[in-house]
């Protein structure tokens, strides 16, 4: 079933998790913007739409393919501050980086990457781009449900520790579709537009960049973070980000990490993020899957399953910041690995032998141990995603995230807070995600692009931390499996695996976790845990907001967009 019509058009798409920045989007693209101004404008929209989601303060990871040329990824993966050392940390007496407050605040590198994709492939100018956001930060918009759900749970801990929060939010605390306003947001992107004014396009982006990591905000944040704040340890701690450290970084573009799979190469981030070890996954499971089937049957989910805590398993074991992953993909590599499934469930994490023996970190005191509710993350739907097609044929997909309003204390004058990314680092030395200055933590934020061979592009993802992956990965079999269009294969049932160290505060891990989708039929439920998996059912409609865009070598754009929460959108001309 569908619960929408796919949707196809020519003249450009844009899809993301929030109408309003599915509409600026379009918006753009309507008004002569190609795809990177148009993914922007959403992206700045987001801060301000889904500020329990993401923030300014946040990361960026997205992948760019202009026609013709193979995909970039554009790195928007703020690193730790210089003084950041597991000596440092242990100082103030703690035994795991916690997931609130300014020990675990990173580089905020939002901002600069949406600046940095429209100097380099973008029309707008800064101040074109940041206008849909300022109005919106400025006059208002209707809060959702679930943000008012968010302030509503930490109101109170607002108004005792986190003054500057409170103010912003809870004081006083909206209701379901009231129009909440932003104005302190809305003066530091009008800041920003106005560093640019009267430069040529490019020196205004590098100018409103300065803006941030050298001039106003960077002094802002500087003074912010020496001051100690409550955090999830229960004490009140000072952070260590300063402004040299966001002097000091700017987002880069890299290479893919890439692989070939049923007619369509599928592109991921490095080994920085979570990414290639969908990659794995898919390699892991192939020879096992059928060439077409008609239904997700339990032979099909325990498959997907089995291989996605393989891959999972050996994310948490060589994932990092310049980890060698270059043996992850190799034939042999995936065998060893495949061998390992069976017909009855996993209940043991099972690293491979990547480079030598594998090492798990040391799991929280009382690990292993059902997930509790994270600290660290807002949600299992966290994180915001985009996907744009311009009618030119580039074609991006970005997954931003971090600096949720419940992370960390408002800077006041700024109207955001800082993100919290160092949480997914450990304060044991020797792994690939021990803390160290200056290096990007292993995000979980996963952006994906297929490249088919007939050349046909498509951008996809999803929020959802250590979900991510597994819900593409979902949606890839619906479209290579079961032979779904693009909508078809959103609207499928999903499930994921929580048999995994969560990256997020706190770090533990629920041993055979299966999460499903009840729609997935009681006989195949009842067949999965049989075969071992302990399953839990999450209703009918739960898992995942994945978006999708595309662009055809004959020009046709298709989009879709996912109904859960309902929230999120396509539009499409």
């Amino acid at each position: 079933m569908r619960t929408r019509p796919p949707l196809q058009g020519s003249f450009g798409a844009v899809a993301s998790t929030h109408w309003l920045a599915s509409s600026s989007g379009m918006a753009v693209l309507e008004r002569g913007g190609n795809a990177a101004d148009a993914a922007a404008a959403a992206g700045f929209v987001l801060h301000v739409v889904e500020p329990h989601l993401n923030g300014p303060g946040g990361d960026l990871p997205a992948i760019v393919r202009r026609p013709e040329q193979a995909p970039r990824v554009l790195a928007g993966q703020g690193v730790t501050p210089a003084s950041a050392t597991i000596e440092r940390m242990r100082a103030e007496g703690i035994e795991h980086i916690p997931g609130t407050g300014l020990l675990a605040a990173v580089v905020p590198g939002a901002v600069p990457a949406w600046l940095a994709l429209v100097r380099d492939h973008g029309s707008w100018a800064p101040a074109d781009v940041l206008a849909f956001a300022i109005e919106l930060a400025e006059r208002g918009h209707r809060v959702l449900p679930r943000v008012v759900r968010t302030i509503a749970g930490r109101a109170d801990f607002f108004r005792e520790h986190w003054a500057s929060s409170a103010a912003l939010w809870a004081d006083p605390a909206p209701a379901a579709w009231d129009v909440i306003r932003n104005p302190a947001l809305a003066e530091t992107y009008r800041r920003l537009a106005d560093a640019g004014r009267g430069k040529g396009r490019e020196a205004a982006c590098d100018a409103a960049i300065a803006a941030w990591s050298e001039g106003f905000v960077a002094e802002a944040i500087d003074r912010h973070a020496r001051q100690p704040a409550m955090d999830s340890t229960g004490a009140a701690h000072a952070g260590l980000l300063t402004g040299d450290d966001l002097a000091a970084w700017r987002p880069s573009w890299e290479d893919t990490v890439a692989m070939h799979w049923r007619g369509t190469t599928v592109h991921k981030v490095g080994a920085w993020s979570q990414g290639p070890a969908l990659l794995a996954a898919l390699g892991i499971m192939d020879p096992l899957l059928p060439d077409r089937a008609e239904a997700l049957d339990a032979d099909l989910v325990h498959v997907a399953a089995e291989a996605t805590k393989l891959a999972l398993a050996d994310r948490d074991a060589w994932f990092g910041d310049g980890a060698d992953l270059s043996r992850l993909l190799d034939a042999d590599y995936l065998a060893e690995r495949r061998a390992l499934i069976d017909g009855t469930a996993s209940l043991e994490l099972r690293p491979g032998a990547l480079r030598g023996d594998p090492r798990l970190a040391r799991m929280p005191e009382g690990a292993p141990a059902t997930r509790a509710a994270g600290t660290g993350e807002p949600t299992r739907g966290d994180t915001c995603h985009i996907d744009v097609v311009d009618r030119w044929g580039t074609v991006i997909s970005a997954t931003p995230s971090g600096g949720w309003l419940q992370s960390s204390p408002a800077i006041a004058e700024l109207g955001f807070c800082l993100g919290t990314r160092a949480q997914m680092l450990w304060l044991e030395p020797g792994l690939p995600t021990s803390l160290s200055p200056s290096i990007r933590p292993r995000t979980t934020l996963s952006p994906t692009m297929l490249v088919d061979d007939d050349g046909a592009t498509a951008a996809l993802g999803t929020p959802g931390g250590d979900q991510q992956d597994q819900w593409q990965l979902a949606m890839l079999l619906g479209l290579r499996v079961l032979g779904l269009d693009p909508q078809a294969a959103i609207d499928a049932p999903s499930w994921h695996v929580t048999h995994l160290v969560s990256s997020f505060e706190p770090r533990t891990w629920e041993p055979g976790g299966l999460h499903v989708e009840s729609r997935l039929g009681d006989a195949t439920i009842a067949e999965l845990r049989r075969r071992g998996h302990v399953v839990t059912d999450a209703g009918p409609w739960s898992l995942g907001r994945l978006s999708f865009a595309s662009h055809e070598p004959d020009g046709t754009i298709r989009a879709a967009s996912n109904a859960r929460d309902e929230q999120g959108y396509a539009a499409l001309r």
